[in-house]
């Protein structure tokens, strides 16, 4: 994961930049709702549930789904994974519902 953050990075001071980290945030008040999706056997899940977690106690209306026996990369891949296709419709409707269409 080191290696990623790394390459993620443009350089050693954006570690601490909200943009690049949002649990480096002080606040998370007034962000819009969030959804917020993680996979049972992915790496980034328990970052992903804590930010979910931060956003609610925050007062952020959020939604965060775990889909069991997933990996990451399983939104990326519908066509292999069923739950990957329930990952993005559930998305999908997220955003529809965000923006009324």
């Amino acid at each position: 994961m080191k290696w990623f953050w790394n390459h993620y990075l443009a350089s050693d001071a954006d570690a601490s930049n909200p943009y690049a980290a949002p649990m480096q945030a002080k606040s998370l008040k007034g962000l819009p709702p969030a959804l917020v999706i993680t996979a049972q056997y992915d790496p980034l899940r328990d970052e992903g549930e804590d930010y979910a977690h931060r956003l609610q106690d925050e007062g952020v209306s959020t939604k965060c789904t775990r889909y069991d026996g997933m990996m990451h990369g399983f939104f990326a891949n519908p066509s292999v994974f069923d739950k990957g296709k329930i990952a993005v419709d559930e998305a999908s409707a997220a955003m529809k519902g965000a923006f009324g269409r």
